[in-house]
């Protein structure tokens, strides 16, 4: 593939010579439901279409509203559309707020907790909470639906391969960090 390089303000935005060029911007909406959601990119510009397949090739089923992305677009003839996602952040502010249950506990813990291998049991978005299986181990883990927020996720699929952090808290053990298995292993390699 031939790449030159644009730039848009001060990031280097690769196009190639079909017209995918890479991008920064942010989630607007993404509905695991209906297997889409749109997004903006960082240089203004019509919505970019944001399919759960192209998200699942990351590794993700969802993604969090007002979460910052690097994907690579193409114009198509139905529109913009996001063909390969690079990076996700949790949305802007979302981890500044504690949840009570973690406001006694050292934030050092909570950092220092190794990322393990889980897979989900349930989890219902509208309860706000589910609960998932570290590999190995047959106690249940909790999982609250900020957590899964300020991970940068929006929802999860009962079986869904995870990564989380995990603590000894009030409830019994909860998981302090969410994220695709995928990404924990990159995250693991570095």
């Amino acid at each position: 593939m031939n790449r030159d390089d644009d730039h848009v303000g001060s990031k280097a935005v690769n196009t190639d010579v079909s017209g995918a060029r890479r991008v920064f911007g942010q989630v607007k909406w993404f509905d695991p439901v209906k297997g889409f959601g749109f997004v903006l990119a960082e240089e203004g510009g019509p919505d970019i279409l944001l399919h759960a397949n192209v998200l699942r090739n990351f590794g993700q089923s969802s993604v969090a509203d007002g979460a910052k992305i690097e994907i690579v677009i193409q114009e198509t003839d139905r529109g913009i559309q996001a063909t390969e996602v690079f990076s996700i952040e949790p949305p802007a502010g979302s981890g500044t707020a504690a949840l009570a249950d973690f406001e006694d506990i050292d934030p050092e813990v909570i950092r220092a907790a190794p990322l393990e291998p889980a897979r989900v049991k349930w989890f219902d978005k509208g309860k706000g909470f589910g609960f998932a299986n570290v590999f190995g181990r047959s106690e249940d883990v909790f999982v609250h639906v900020e957590v899964l927020r300020r991970s940068g996720l929006a929802d999860l699929q009962p079986g869904e391969a995870v990564g989380l952090r995990v603590i000894e808290g009030r409830r019994g053990r909860m998981a302090t960090e969410v994220s695709a298995w995928e990404t924990a292993l990159k995250q693991d390699d570095s």
